[in-house]
């Protein structure tokens, strides 16, 4: 399996992070291509953005089952290395050593004489999930999605949504030795904040509890000074579609501040197949982006998320050579479906 080990250091080693994703989405096409060059097919650079494009290569005619994952990495990129036991660097796990792994079932099941799936990598999935929306707009008659991310290659039964509003106060200005002159937005977004806390949140049999985390906070303009502006960014990880819980948030930080909404990707419920090993996501992938136009999705991948977007990133290599044959078994199965 050196093969794999060094793909997925080569790939680990293209940095990649969100926005600058061309050099990696060049080098996959290349691989991608040269098993086209060998097997028969097609594959493409599908522009999203100006320099920035998804990459689609189709073995066969109509692809049944679609083998995918993104091609970016969050900041700050650092180079691979290996032991005995683990690939490490940005997007070991997240999702360099899932490519790998992706690529190399491929060349397998290519190997086999298996045809009719396609491998579909796209941009943007760390930030605003732009390539998969931009594939979910243009299908390919795909009936079941492969989605690659860090499950330890337990197939995902479900995962979270996401939920984000910015919570905005407004106040009056006035010194503070004199604040009955003023009112306070920092006190008015605190007050929000302590209702939005207390609020109770969704729960759902499979998925749990919502949860709900103040990320940022900011405002004001001296400590001798009333604000007269503050906010906070909020994130609550979804277990249903979300509208119980916007109006649940509207409702908590009124009448003290204003909840603006910023992003909703649902909870999702996902495919089941018989032999593998389950779990449940607490985290957000692309399969909301694609809206059920690439099939059936199904969620797994080698690596565990706790070590994602961490200075600890890695992958174990012998999840890395256990995903190649699990990805390999997916595709016959759903082929046979």
């Amino acid at each position: 399996m050196d093969s794999l080990f060094s793909l997925a250091r080569t790939l680990i080693d293209t940095e990649s992070i969100t926005g600058n994703e061309a050099p990696m989405g060049h080098l996959v096409y290349q691989l991608l291509e040269s098993r086209v060059a060998q097997y028969g097919g097609s594959v493409e650079r599908i522009e999203v953005e100006p320099n920035r494009f998804n990459v689609l290569a189709i073995f066969g005619t109509t692809p049944t089952v679609t083998l995918s994952t993104h091609l970016d990495t969050v900041p700050p990129f650092f180079a691979s290395r290996e032991d005995d036991d683990f690939i490490w660097g940005r997007g070991a796990c997240d999702v360099k050593g899932i490519i790998a792994a992706m690529i190399t079932a491929a060349d397998q099941l290519l190997a086999e004489g298996i045809r009719e799936f396609a491998c579909l990598f796209v941009v943007g999935e760390e930030r605003n999930s732009a390539g998969a929306y931009h594939a979910g707009r243009n299908p390919r008659g795909s009936r079941f999605l492969i989605n690659g991310e860090p499950t330890e290659n337990r197939l995902a039964l479900g995962s979270k949504g996401a939920h984000r509003f910015e919570i905005a106060a407004a106040g009056r200005m006035a010194h503070s030795a004199y604040p009955e002159l003023g009112e306070s937005a920092i006190e008015k977004l605190l007050n929000a904040l302590g209702r939005l806390r207390a609020m109770e949140l969704e729960h759902d049999e499979l998925l749990g509890p919502s949860t709900l985390n103040i990320g940022t906070i900011e405002g004001g303009r001296a400590p001798n000074v009333i604000p007269d502006a503050a906010k906070a960014e909020i994130l609550i990880r979804l277990v249903d579609q979300g509208e119980s819980t916007r109006a649940k948030v509207l409702a908590a930080v009124a009448p003290d501040a204003q909840a603006n909404e910023i992003l909703c990707i649902p909870a999702m419920h996902f495919g089941r197949l018989p032999g593998f090993a389950t779990m449940v996501a607490a985290y957000t992938t692309d399969i909301p982006a694609f809206g059920g136009a690439w099939g059936q999705p199904y969620l797994l991948g080698p690596g565990t998320i706790h070590v994602a977007h961490t200075s600890e990133e890695r992958v174990p290599k012998g999840q890395l050579v256990e995903a190649v044959g699990i990805y390999r078994a997916m595709v016959r199965q759903l082929l046979g479906q």
